[in-house]
């Protein structure tokens, strides 16, 4: 999700994504300890870890950092170690001028935090890892990933601009290198999100083209997560707005094919998970202690973000969008504004837009 925090940069809100007003900061964990609690063990050091990748066929997490001074950490999943990858002192860059020819160059390292991340594999060892970057500019920032050594290894090699300098929210790439890019607010507010109104979009980019054109057909309310199918003839978007998850046709113009019904709680960040499904998580609607969310009314974004809410990880199957629940979870003090899941061997691991930290757990089966 997103969020924009002018002095805590932009991030993009959990529950109902969304801008933060300036010094405005929300419900944060508590710092204390790094310690098992609730069920959960965490992997702390990191600043607003607001979405996670897998580096396929190896022990390493990527995690995006929408606030403070690292963009890009890494995590073994074994060992759970943290690695700050960029920046730091062997951060590279080396353009790739044939693909990313209108890029003005790497991103100022002293002003870039990250949002939605998306890796797809290249060879054995070799990765491309798209970033959505905010700070001096607007972009989705693209680096190439390489596991040979005992930690991965990223260099910068491009960007794409977003079209008028519009706030992306998520990224998700196609083999042949296009991007699809959410872009939640387009000349709309916040206060528009429950109202049943587009306010956002998918636009997408390919090699060669000058930039980002908007994906007819999948104006939506606050499009957020997005993921692609494995051949390429599907995406999938999560719509906070709408609170659910939409699957379109890879065709110009998109079409909707299909989608699931209004979830308990706001979906974020959408990725593969096991056995074939989609994964997602979010902060849930109804909640016993912060209240309940009122759907296609005004709110108060800053008591919604403010206050620890519970949330909830679910599979979909994206032929059928049959739902299985993966965790259901109460309000953790020391973890909280839950934006994504993550399904891995035996364990679930959660992102968050505020806090020091990620939550992992071992699966157990429910329904």
């Amino acid at each position: 999700m997103r969020i924009t925090l002018f002095n805590f940069t932009c991030s993009n809100l959990i529950i109902i994504l969304i801008l933060f007003t300036s010094g405005f900061v929300p419900a944060r964990a508590n710092t204390n300890n790094c310690e098992k609690n609730g069920g959960y063990s965490y992997v702390c050091g990191l600043n607003s870890p607001e979405d996670l990748v897998s580096i396929p066929n190896s022990d390493w997490l990527v995690s995006s950092g929408f606030a403070g001074n690292v963009a890009i950490y890494a995590i073994n999943t074994k060992t759970k170690a943290l690695q700050h990858l960029y920046p730091s002192k062997e951060s590279k860059a080396k353009q790739n001028m044939q693909t990313y020819r209108d890029c003005p160059g790497s991103p100022d390292t002293n002003n870039f935090t990250t949002h939605g991340l998306n890796i797809r594999q290249v060879s054995d060892n070799l990765f491309t890892l798209y970033a959505v970057g905010h700070g001096e500019r607007e972009a989705i920032e693209v680096f190439e990933v390489n596991i040979h050594s005992n930690k991965p290894e990223l260099v910068w090699i491009g960007c794409v601009l977003t079209p008028d300098g519009l706030e992306a929210n998520s990224v998700a790439s196609l083999e042949d290198g296009t991007l699809l890019v959410t872009i939640p607010l387009i000349g709309f507010t916040i206060n528009d999100l429950f109202k049943g109104v587009p306010t956002g979009a998918v636009y997408r980019w390919s090699p060669g083209d000058k930039g980002f054109e908007v994906v007819e057909g999948t104006e939506i309310a606050y499009a957020n997560g997005i993921e692609t199918s494995e051949d390429g003839s599907e995406f999938y978007i999560a719509s906070s707005g709408e609170i659910k998850i939409m699957a379109f046709s890879n065709t110009n113009p998109a079409k909707l094919l299909r989608s699931t019904g209004r979830l308990s709680f706001v979906p974020d960040n959408i990725r593969w998970g096991k056995s074939g499904k989609l994964v997602t998580a979010g902060m849930k609607i109804d909640d016993e202690n912060c209240g309940h969310v009122k759907l296609n009314e005004q709110f108060d974004f800053m008591e919604l973000a403010s206050c620890p809410r519970s949330f909830m990880a679910i599979a979909i199957e994206p032929k059928t969008m049959k739902i299985t629940t993966l965790a259901s979870s109460n309000a953790q003090q020391q973890f909280t504004n839950v934006t994504m899941v993550l399904e891995l061997e035996d364990e679930l691991w959660f992102g968050s837009f505020s806090g020091d930290r990620v939550a992992y757990q071992k699966i157990t089966n429910s329904e």
